[in-house]
């Protein structure tokens, strides 16, 4: 049976957003994305629709090389799964692509880890929860929590995962 690599990026792009959310977790890298190529050209999370308007978020495909990421500190993980589970994957994030329109990016659900209350709405993710939301919903298993409740460092703490990187976004080189 073949596996293919999928990757999760955790990184700290300096906005307002994740160093609120620093505050919340202690933590320095808190914005996830998810990708399915060594050199990170498909990237895919919630975050900002627009870079200047910070309360305009849904689902977006990342530039990596992009002003707001170019020189952000970031983490690069890797984990295997089968040919199949990768296309479930794939498959999951076409949906959300197709369907972008519909969703927001999740404010409330934040308040949800605050408080550790479940809340749970439809069209509306934040950034460790789409990534948790397509990797579980493939089959996978990588946090031991709901989606609802991952915060980026969760998946640093996954045995499954695999640190392949760790500097400036800028410096990253496929492996």
């Amino acid at each position: 049976m073949n596996k293919r690599k999928v990757y999760v990026l955790l990184s700290d792009t300096g906005t307002l957003l994740t160093k609120l959310i620093g505050l919340f977790t202690g933590y320095p890298l808190n914005h996830a994305s998810i990708a399915f190529d060594d050199e990170l050209r498909e990237v895919y999370s919630f975050g900002r629709k627009r870079p200047n308007n910070p309360f305009i978020g849904g689902f977006v495909k990342e530039d990596i090389r992009s002003e707001l990421f170019r020189n952000a500190p970031c983490e690069v993980y890797c984990f295997l799964v089968s040919d199949e589970e990768y296309n479930r994957m794939i498959q999951i994030v076409k949906q959300f692509e197709s369907q972008q329109h519909k969703y927001k990016y999740n404010f409330i659900g934040l308040f949800g880890i605050l408080f550790n209350r479940k809340i749970e709405r439809k069209y509306a993710f934040f950034c460790s929860q789409f990534v948790a939301t397509v990797i579980s919903q493939s089959g996978v298993q990588v946090v031991d929590k709901a989606p609802n409740f991952v915060k980026p460092n969760d998946f640093t703490e996954s045995a499954q995962l695999h640190k392949i990187y760790q500097g400036e976004l800028c410096e990253y080189k496929s492996k």
